[in-house]
């Protein structure tokens, strides 16, 4: 490797580290449930899948995991000649079906372990060992008669010992959870996965559900994935869009149901990405469809502990000369003037408002937006934020200082004003190196 291009890899290699880091930090200690089905676990990248899974745990977040077994079982029940009965999106389990369910499911649970065994040499958790914990944690309940149809052993979680998951999760170990259930008569219940993983994030207080699947993500009604859904518009997705794929319909009742018991973020992404799982959880934006129960930009003043994020915003701009440059002591004293944008722990647009209520007026300054958000509307929406500040103090009017957003300001109704009739205090302060250009807008 040439010296040039050994230098670019440790800028890169930097650069990714630093971008990376924060969610080191907030993902550590938090508890994750991941979610794959038995197409995961037959195809050749498994092993990556493993590893990024042996990942997580390394940088402590709690890990449980759920498996499904479809396809596996399915193909079982073909070599035995077994005819399947599915009614409405359940399988019918009856002794026979549920005998070879036992086998093919008993299996991979095994496999899996071993999957994590193996994974864990050279990657990691090297050194450390890599405990698996599988139990009876599901109680079940048989899914009963529907459609006139018994289930028989087809059944549906009844209850989830999340006192012994949380005591597994405390001593380091992954929870490796199959589609099967226990009744308190020692019966065995086949489970549909996805509902196994959503009722287990719910009932363990997770703070993530992500589920691996066989799409990108939700599709959105004018094409495309949908990146982001509330709980709302996840619901009325659900029930507005009829000519969905199935699949779709699975992960939205899925991600919904998590989202309604408590869960506080649910990820839908595609298990053929190489590395979707590190991808969607270790980038702001990620790769597939986040579901939430909240709202997911959050408009508010700022606090103290916000002046790293708009330090780290408005530097770039100080240094080209479009921000008058403050420090952090002037951040601090002034950072109740101040409103942030926030996604994901993450400020990323911020302005503020200093009023001069003798003259009823004030200046909007220190506008700025993240590089990647500046197409997400966020400039308008602080904008907006900080005149109806102005409003309720009373104020007449809001002027800016600008060198380079003259036009920016001019399509959101500022026209250009005198120098002179900025109030005097600002006046006495002004900078004619920069020249800045005074723009002025009424408040109605």
């Amino acid at each position: 490797m040439s010296e040039p291009e050994s230098a670019l890899s440790g800028a890169s290699v930097v650069a990714w580290l630093r971008q990376v880091s924060p969610y080191f930090q907030r993902h550590r200690g938090q508890t994750f449930v991941v979610y794959f089905g038995g197409e995961a676990v037959a195809a050749s990248g498994f092993t990556d899948l493993i590893r990024d899974l042996l990942l997580l745990a390394a940088v402590g977040v709690r890990l449980v995991v759920v498996f499904g077994a479809r396809p596996q079982i399915e193909r079982r029940l073909a070599a035995r000649g077994i005819a399947p009965r599915v009614v409405g999106d359940l399988r019918v389990s009856d002794a026979e079906t549920m005998a070879e369910v036992r086998e093919v499911v008993g299996a991979m649970r095994l496999e899996i372990e071993a999957a994590f065994s193996f994974g864990s040499r050279g990657g990691p958790l090297t050194g450390a060992g890599c405990r698996i914990a599988s139990g009876n944690f599901v109680l079940a309940r048989p899914a009963g008669i529907i459609e006139g149809v018994d289930l028989m052993f087809t059944g549906l979680v009844r209850s989830v010992d999340a006192r012994a998951i949380a005591a597994r999760l405390e001593a380091g170990d992954i929870v490796l959870l199959a589609p099967l259930g226990y009744s308190p008569t020692g019966e065995l219940f086949n489970l549909k996965a996805k509902d196994l993983a959503a009722t287990v994030a719910a009932e363990i207080g997770a703070s993530k559900l992500v589920m691996l699947t066989e799409r990108d993500g939700i599709a959105a009604e004018q094409g495309g994935i949908a990146r982001q859904l509330t709980l709302r518009e996840a619901r009325a997705l659900r029930d507005t869009t009829r000519a969905r794929p199935h699949d779709d319909f699975e992960a939205l009742d899925t991600g919904i149901a998590a989202c309604e018991g408590g869960v506080e973020r649910v990820h839908i992404v595609s298990r053929l990405v190489d590395g979707a799982l590190l991808r969607e959880l270790f980038t702001r934006d990620g790769i597939g469809t986040l579901l939430s129960g909240a709202p997911f930009d959050e408009l508010r003043e700022a606090r103290v502990d916000d002046v790293g994020g708009i330090l780290q915003l408005v530097q770039p701009l100080e240094a080209r000369g479009l921000l008058v440059k403050r420090s952090r002591e002037k951040l601090e004293t002034e950072i109740d003037h101040f409103v942030v944008m926030v996604r994901e722990n993450t400020v990323v647009a911020c302005g503020a408002l200093y009023p001069y209520p003798e003259q009823r007026t004030a200046e909007i300054a220190c506008i700025a937006v993240h590089p990647d958000y500046r197409g997400d509307q966020f400039g308008d929406l602080l904008l907006d934020a900080l005149e109806r500040r102005a409003r309720g103090q009373g104020l007449d009017s809001v002027f800016v200082l600008t060198t380079q957003a003259t036009q920016w300001f001019n399509e959101r109704g500022f026209a250009a004003g005198a120098l002179d009739a900025l109030p005097v205090a600002k006046r006495e302060l002004y900078n004619y190196q920069r020249n800045s250009a005074v723009l002025r807008k009424a408040l109605a």
